[in-house]
């Protein structure tokens, strides 16, 4: 994403820099322009998807840390009862 908003920019210094565009020239910038924009889609759903991921993971690392803190009390209430008979 950052690559694309790198080459826009880069694309349109460079264009600022030579003077005068032509009707070719501008036309070449839209074509590039839309080329890129099924790719900045993408790279965004991508991202979103990544999102969603972390966020299930992070849910599922959550109740594993829950479950093993759980284990860990019962096991120590075990102990203890066995340390008192």
């Amino acid at each position: 994403m950052m690559k694309v908003v790198k080459l826009s920019a880069l694309v349109a210094v460079a264009a600022l820099a030579t003077g005068c565009a032509s009707q070719s020239d501008i036309t070449n910038l839209q074509g590039q322009i839309d080329a890129l924009k099924p790719q900045v889609s993408a790279a965004s759903a991508d991202a979103a998807a990544a999102k969603a991921a972390a966020a299930a993971a992070e849910a599922a690392a959550n109740r594993a840390a829950q479950y093993a803190q759980d284990t860990n009390a019962k096991l120590d209430r075990l102990f203890k009862k066995s340390q008192h008979k």
